[in-house]
């Protein structure tokens, strides 16, 4: 009797308003105020880092858009290319529903990178900005997939297990009013406590860049555990895409980091500026050493003269 009333019921309908043939749809919505919300706490972070409102701007669109495209390219290569190739529409109806983080990021880092460097603007600051938007912006959003059903577990008989009752829902027929693992809920409180980890980190890790990497990579790791309460086709042993996905970006990440080490003016000017001081004060010290022990060694020959002379 307890697995049949406790869980949760989701009965509203993903279109929030529709008049005529427009509508208004929860997930859209939620997308637009994590946006905004991301924004709110980006523009301080990228003034304190010398970023004016131009610069922040026409970095943003251009991301925006590319992350939009390739979310949605790869949330369609992974699900079922062939019915949206039937419905060439439906392919980048992103405000439906359905998308795919890492195609946004697959898409979306080149072409900030490449504003960036067209803006002036430290390659490693403006991945740290999407460092500081990201997770807040995707733990709002994820109140629209949690409304649409199209983030959804396997069937479960937890008392926070989520039935989904609303015909309009993008849940199975199969599946309507079973619950299931609350696997969009899941991803909103991951998203919440990646934000937490990364906000105190925002001007202590150096060079810039590496909060990025940071994010990516915790978020991989998180994608990776997730998935297993997904109930997502599986593709190799035993995983599923996103999973193998997430092996393959961490295994990027570490060449990026090599890279922002290895060329920390690309990524962070003042950081490699500073360690060049640093290199130039160690190199000072070890020359005034040297002629510190040159003087002492001449000291002591001279002496050793003189003494040579007192005893004749």
């Amino acid at each position: 009797m307890l697995a049949l009333i406790g869980y949760i019921t989701i009965n509203l309908d993903p279109v929030l308003v529709k008049v005529g043939p427009f509508s208004l749809r929860w997930y859209g919505l939620m997308y637009v105020l994590g946006i905004a919300l991301g924004l709110a706490i980006v523009f301080p972070y990228a003034r304190r880092h010398g970023l004016n409102s131009d610069q922040v701007w026409n970095i943003f669109w251009g991301v925006a858009i590319a992350s939009l495209i390739g979310g949605r390219l790869y949330y369609v290569l992974q699900s079922d290319p062939h019915s949206y190739l039937n419905n060439p529409s439906s392919v980048l109806a992103f405000w439906n529903g359905g998308m795919a983080f890492f195609g946004a990021v697959f898409l979306g880092v080149p072409v900030l990178l490449l504003l960036a460097r067209q803006q002036g603007v430290a390659l490693g600051i403006a991945l740290d900005c999407v460092a500081i938007f990201a997770p807040l912006a995707q733990a709002v959003g994820r109140i629209g997939n949690i409304i649409n059903g199209d983030i959804v577990g396997y069937q479960s008989t937890l008392p926070w297990a989520t039935a989904y009752g609303n015909k309009n829902s993008f849940i199975a027929p199969d599946l309507v009013n079973v619950p299931l693992q609350p696997a969009a809920a899941y991803e909103l409180l991951f998203s919440l406590g990646l934000f937490l980890v990364l906000w105190p980190l925002r001007y202590r890790m150096r060079p810039a860049g590496m909060l990025f990497i940071l994010y990516l990579s915790i978020y991989s790791i998180g994608q990776f555990i997730l998935f297993f309460w997904r109930d997502n086709d599986i593709v190799l042993w035993d995983l599923k895409q996103a999973q193998l996905t997430a092996v393959v970006v961490q295994a990027l990440l570490v060449l990026g980091s090599y890279l922002i080490f290895r060329r920390p003016e690309w990524f962070d000017p003042a950081y490699a500026l500073d360690d060049e001081e640093y290199d130039d004060e160690e190199y000072d010290d070890e020359e005034d050493d040297t002629v510190a022990d040159q003087a002492d060694d001449t000291g002591t020959g001279h002496q050793g003269e003189v003494a040579a002379d007192s005893q004749h």
